[in-house]
């Protein structure tokens, strides 16, 4: 069993569009805001950094926690290969610091990113966006409601 992992996770918003990382696997394209593992003795703030320099090629100034969601993966379609896996997600309000983001200025990104995309809000729910829980409540201008989602998918 894979021990629990803590994950922070940015939410860009600018122009009534979400920027998000453009990944492709076995079933096509799919779509993951910026983010990933927190390292040992690292403050979620700081994982959110990192981890956009090295998915989005940007630094980004990290604002308000806004949602925390669980992945158990048992609980979830891709249970087959991700059953072990138990992650708590915290997704921070981020601004990018300077210009655009590029995938050719990305120093480290994940397996199968293939770029970032600036997605319009009103189109989060035609695209293949994890977690799809978020598509509905960035789509609520302004309407956070509760900050735990849960083990949502």
């Amino acid at each position: 069993m894979k021990p629990l992992r803590n994950s922070a996770k940015a939410i860009i918003i600018q122009d009534g569009k979400v920027l998000l990382t453009q990944n492709k696997d076995d079933f096509g394209l799919f779509y993951l805001f910026p983010g990933g593992g927190q390292d040992h003795g690292e403050e979620l703030k700081d994982t959110v950094r990192r981890e956009c320099l090295e998915e989005i090629g940007q630094d980004v100034t990290v604002h308000d926690l806004v949602y925390v969601r669980e992945y158990i993966g048992k609980n979830h379609e891709f249970s087959v290969w991700d059953s072990d896996v138990h992650q708590v997600e915290f997704y921070f309000q981020c601004d990018l610091l300077s210009s655009e983001p590029s995938f050719e200025g990305a120093t480290n990104p994940d397996k199968g990113q293939i770029g970032v995309e600036w997605v319009e809000l009103n189109h989060l729910d035609v695209i293949r966006l994890y977690p799809k829980v978020l598509a509905e409540r960035l789509k609520e201008a302004g309407e956070r409601g509760s900050c735990y989602l849960g083990d949502a998918n």
